[in-house]
């Protein structure tokens, strides 16, 4: 088994990489300002349009409605942040990182989870119709993609035979984990869709419910929770690098930049499939998940596994 050769570094450093992960969601939010804008045909105004976004709800008056959980509401808007802010404590920058946990894989997963509560609380707290029909959508959504996530995420820790995440990184040095994983690294990057409500995961923002578990927010508080979706992309990237992608292997550029690279390159994909996938009805991908996606991560897992008894 090989050894994580990661170096923790001062918590200290928790502020720089909360500054590097604000860095990604505004350069997401840029990119997927200039891709509207092609389709809107509004030019090259797209990279500057998250701006001019967060400086319109900055001054836009925070909604309130009746007899809403304020305290429950105002947690489920900014949660998805929190969220993404916890998942890069566990990720490798080349070889330094916040912690090394021995349980790296598992620490992904419950935050993952958390997103099952976080967007229900934005819908539930309101007390509104709108945004409750969206939380039930994104659960429907959730019941059919947490268990594929889960298996996804065993593939790359059986073939590394750790939960660590740095030593799973250590482990793809000769072969990127993507090349012989392909399904679990696709199933794993629908999850990191799943948990940001994007693209084809939209339908709990569904228009045709009068905005879903957003019809209320407003303010700063609409602006946390659609940072908040940026930020779980940037840091569901990031953390698919170490886990599938070879950590920080690649010629020329020192370890950390390679990180950063592989990153950018997931995430402008991410925020292109946005509009390239259509939206899952949560019945009919219920169906899928169950019948299509769990089976065949559950092979991918077996394979991985029978490789990895024959290397040992």
């Amino acid at each position: 088994m090989p050894e994580s050769t990661v170096t923790v570094i001062p918590a200290a450093w928790a502020v720089g990489a909360a500054a590097l992960l604000g860095l990604l969601t505004i350069a997401a939010a840029a990119f997927d300002g200039f891709l509207t804008a092609r389709v809107t045909g509004a030019g090259r105004s797209g990279w500057s349009r998250p701006v001019g976004e967060v400086a319109r709800l900055m001054r836009q008056r925070r909604r309130t409605t009746v007899a809403a959980d304020n305290l429950l509401w105002r947690v489920g808007g900014a949660g998805l942040l929190l969220m993404a802010l916890m998942i890069i404590t566990v990720v490798p920058l080349g070889r330094w990182t916040l912690f090394d946990l021995d349980v790296g894989v598992i620490w992904f997963n419950a935050m993952d989870v958390l997103a099952w509560a976080f967007v229900w609380l934005t819908g539930w707290g309101a007390n509104s119709a709108h945004s409750l029909v969206g939380g039930y959508r994104f659960l429907a959504h959730g019941l059919a993609y947490e268990l594929p996530l889960m298996f996804a995420l065993v593939a790359p820790a059986v073939g590394a035979a750790s939960l660590n995440v740095g030593t799973i990184a250590a482990a793809q040095r000769g072969l990127w984990f993507v090349v012989w994983m392909p399904v679990a690294f696709l199933v794993f990057c629908m999850g990191v869709l799943a948990i940001a409500v994007w693209g084809p995961f939209s339908p709990a923002l569904g228009t045709d419910v009068a905005g879903g578990v957003t019809a209320e927010l407003s303010g700063v508080d609409r602006l946390l929770f659609q940072g908040g979706r940026y930020a779980l992309l940037a840091a569901g990237a990031a953390f698919a690098v170490p886990m599938f992608l070879g950590g920080g292997t690649g010629p020329l550029l020192p370890a950390w930049a390679w990180v950063l690279v592989k990153t950018l390159a997931l995430l402008a994909v991410f925020v292109w499939l946005r509009r390239r996938l259509p939206a899952a009805r949560p019945d009919v991908f219920m169906e899928a998940g169950w019948l299509v996606l769990l089976p065949a991560v559950l092979l991918q897992d077996l394979i991985v596994a029978v490789i990895a008894a024959g290397r040992s």
